[in-house]
């Protein structure tokens, strides 16, 4: 399939989700433009570096936009809502001043973590939530499924780029509830340590 990109830095979008955008740039606005008269589709993936043209990482996201306010001036406000995650086939040559690329689908399996797969995440991520300093309501916590639950933390958590990335190309729910355990842990242990910086 053939998808336009926004190579946002720091901007993670998983499938199921949404992820509010403020569209001002004029190339961006272009593409904006062009998906609303197509399919209303953009793909979320990081650049490996925060350059124009930078290299790109393998594995995006697909956004739909499912809510868009058009400003007098161009600019765009728009909601993005994550459907599938893809992986970067090649990027094309275009005429377009966005980028494009081929690439191909990667629906996640299906797969529900089990009771204690689930207590045990739901632990971790209250400690590390406590560790930040974070206002959670965990009665909500609780009532999500097990996918919106894991993503949702996926997508907003404090990583680094290479870490977020990682999360992102797990092949499903499972793994990447396992990663995301590791990492709270790993975070957690750097926020509590007087000799190393606490990731803001």
């Amino acid at each position: 399939m053939r998808v336009s990109i926004f190579p946002l830095p720091g901007a993670m979008l998983y499938p199921g989700l949404s992820l509010p955008l403020h569209i001002f740039e004029p190339r961006y606005r272009a593409m904006v433009s062009d998906a609303l008269a197509r399919d209303r589709n953009i793909g979320m993936i990081q650049p490996q570096r925060a350059e124009e043209g930078a290299p790109l990482y393998a594995v995006g996201c697909l956004g739909h936009i499912s809510e868009v306010e058009a400003l007098p001036d161009g600019r765009f406000n728009l909601v993005l809502t994550g459907q599938t995650r893809f992986r970067v086939l090649r990027e094309m040559t275009v005429q377009t001043p966005f980028r494009q690329v081929e690439a191909e689908a990667l629906p996640e399996v299906e797969v529900h973590l089990s009771a204690v797969e689930r207590a045990m995440f739901e632990r971790e991520a209250r400690a590390f939530a406590e560790a930040q300093g974070y206002a959670v309501d965990w009665q909500q916590v609780t009532r999500l499924d097990d996918q919106t639950l894991i993503n949702g933390v996926a997508q907003i958590a404090p990583f680094d780029a290479a870490s977020k990335q990682a999360l992102l190309e797990a092949d499903d729910i499972g793994a990447r509830c396992e990663l995301l355990v590791q990492l709270m842990q790993f975070y957690g242990r750097r926020d509590g340590d007087d000799g190393a910086g606490t990731l803001q």
